[in-house]
This record gives C-alpha cells, structure tokens and sequence, in this order.
C-alpha cells in the first residue's frame, strides 16, 4: 500500500531533522575529539622518545625534559586543562616506565619523588604562561585588525564619500545649467560610487565576522546554479559569459555567503580585465566537486604572490580599473570557500588570471559525515 502525499511529507520531514541532527553530532563530535586527539598523540611521541633517550643515555632528567617539552607543546596549542592532562599522564608513565621499581606506580627514591613533584609544578606554570601567551597573542592580533580596517576604512569609504558629495553638490548647484544627458551622467556616477561604497561595507562586516569566528554557517541542500547567476546579475556587466553545465550535483551551502563569495571574485575579475575583454565564468563537476573556474584577460597575478593575494587587506594586483580597492574581497572569499569545506586557488594560465573553487557535492558531504 502506498504513503499518501502528507506522509510521503512527514516522513521527509523527519529524515531531514534526523540527517541534521546527525550531521550536527559529527561536526560537534570532530570539534571536541580533535584537540584531544592531538595532546594524546603529543604525549605518546614524547613518551617514545623518551624510552630511546633512557635506553641509550639512562638519564632520568632527559627523560623528564622531554616529557616537559611535550606538555609544554600541547600547552601551546591547546588549553591548560589538556596540558594538565598531558602533564598527568606524564607523570603516571614516568613513574610507571623510568623509575624504580620498573612497570609499577610505586616509587622508593626520594630523588624520584622530588622530581616528579618539580615535573607536575613545572607543567602546572608552563601551562598557565602558555595560556597567558596565547591570549596576548589573541589581543595583539585583534589589536592588528582593528588597527587595518581603521585604516582601511578612513581611506576607503572617504573616496566613495566624498565622490558622492561632489557629484550631488554639482548637480545641486548647477542643475538648471546642465543638460539632461549631464545630469544623468552625474546622477549615474553616484549611484556607482553608492554601490561600490555598499559593497565595501559588506565585505568589511564579513571580514570582521569571519576574522573573530562570528559566523554560523545555515547550510541547505541546493543547486548551485541559482546561486551563481544571482552572484552575475548582481555584478550588472554584460562582459560576463556564463557557462554552467547541466545536471550538477547539489552541494550544502548557505546562499546569501556563497553569493557574496563568488560575487568578490567575479567582481575582481571584471575591475581587472581590459574594457573590451569578456569574463568567463565556468560551472562544472570534476569528480566529487562542484567546481566553479572565473577567468580573466587582465595581467594576472605572480606567482609569487598566488597565497599573499588572499591575506587581508594585500591589495598589489596591477590593471585595476576602479580605484580604492581594500584588500578584503578574496580574504572573505577564502574564508566563507574554506568554512563550506571547499578550497580556492589560482589555477596558472599563460594570459590572465583563473581562480578556482571547489565545493564537495552533497553526497560526499554526507558520506564524509557520517564515516
């Protein structure tokens, strides 16, 4: 007997909730083991080389030494909680593996009593200073970042302003003296600089989301296609050439980031390129992605400079055609790509520049969840 519309709907309904809820768990689940992971695989290392250094030296302060650099590693890339963890379990195998008696939790020797105790007070103010530095390096990166975007913005957002205010000023005073292709001309130059003014903003509010973790992905299930002729029509050029290949796979995305993200790119690759020349964007499936290639006639990138040009605020490129740009648009490109899981690059090309992302399909999204 078959399900009727409405159960056909409910039980969908309920496959989704279960698929997200479980997709949630795992995203949460890698979130919580992964730093864990990494002190525990920290640990071990230190424990192996501390055997070779015993069973070649049978020096018990290198041994110590080394069980002390390991938590002073997993202190610095982690929390103090897992360095304490670390220096614990430290403790427990230098006591258990390199005091006497061997493979016991017993100790006899005041030496080795004293020394254990130095090892855990050590690892304890190592920890709690490895913390300190990381939240000063935190601040002073924060302090970085704020300082950039003041510059960038007392810069930046005065051309457009003050391009705006002229241009409106002008037409203001003189408006009776100008003809009506004049005023349409001034009028029309202020909307491009409002545009322009605008998109800077966007940029500037996801560069500071995305530097300080701030965004929360609501990904869906979608076809890309919609989402890459929004991001065209909303560059308003008819130099752009489209080409999308039929029957894509859907990918997990969440619309108005990944729109923002191509529309940088696609805007970049129009400043760029020489009036006459067309930019072609290309939309097809290599293997289990989704790849998108946005390609230009401009004078392309260095090599040198392929990692650099995604950097906040690293704006070198020579060709533009607009003035003022920040630096920002491929840095919040990168982050919103990296955030889907997806990668971009500069693929090399012997006349202008091809940027490539790539975003996994959806069914490779889910396997890799679930697996």
């Amino acid at each position: 007997m078959k399900a009727s519309a409405p159960q056909r709907t409910i039980k969908t309904q309920r496959f989704a909730r279960a698929r997200h809820f479980t997709q949630a768990n795992c995203a949460g689940t890698r979130h919580f083991t992964k730093p864990w992971l990494f002190a525990a695989f920290t640990t071990l290392a230190a424990l192996a080389v501390s055997a070779l250094l015993d069973h070649w030296l049978h020096s018990t302060a290198a041994v110590l030494l080394i069980l002390q650099l390991g938590v002073v590693w997993v202190a610095l890339h982690g929390d103090r909680f897992r360095a304490f963890a670390a220096a614990v379990c430290s403790a427990l195998s230098f006591n258990f593996f390199f005091t006497a008696p061997r493979f016991s939790l017993q100790m006899f020797h005041p030496s080795d009593i004293m020394n254990l105790g130095v090892f855990l007070l050590v690892a304890l103010i190592t920890s709690q200073l490895a913390e300190h530095y990381r939240r000063q390096q935190q601040a002073l990166k924060q302090a970085t970042l704020r300082s950039n975007i003041l510059l960038s913005v007392s810069h930046d957002l005065r051309t457009p302003l003050s391009t705006i205010i002229g241009t409106l000023s002008t037409l203001q005073a003189y408006r009776s003296k100008l003809a009506e292709p004049q005023q349409e001309e001034l009028l029309q130059s202020a909307m491009d600089e409002s545009h322009r003014l605008h998109h800077y903003i966007e940029n500037l509010l996801q560069a500071t989301k995305l530097q300080w973790d701030q965004v929360t992905l609501q990904t869906t299930e979608q076809s890309i296609a919609p989402i890459v002729h929004a991001a065209c029509r909303r560059e308003r050029s008819d130099r752009i050439v489209l080409h999308i290949i039929p029957d894509l796979p859907r990918v997990h995305v969440q619309a108005s980031l990944l729109e923002q993200a191509l529309f940088n790119v696609i805007d970049n690759a129009v400043a760029y390129s020489p009036a006459q020349e067309k930019v072609r964007v290309e939309v097809y499936q290599d293997g289990d992605q989704v790849t998108l290639d946005i390609c230009d006639q401009g004078p392309g990138i260095p090599p040198d400079q392929h990692q650099q040009v995604f950097d906040l605020f690293y704006s070198q490129r020579p060709g533009n055609q607009a003035d003022g740009g920040s630096g920002m648009g491929l840095t919040v490109t990168k982050s919103i790509i990296d955030a889907h899981r997806g990668t971009i690059a500069i693929v090399p090309v012997d006349q202008g520049c091809t940027i490539r992302i790539q975003l996994p399909c959806y069914e490779e999204l889910c396997h890799e969840d679930l697996s």
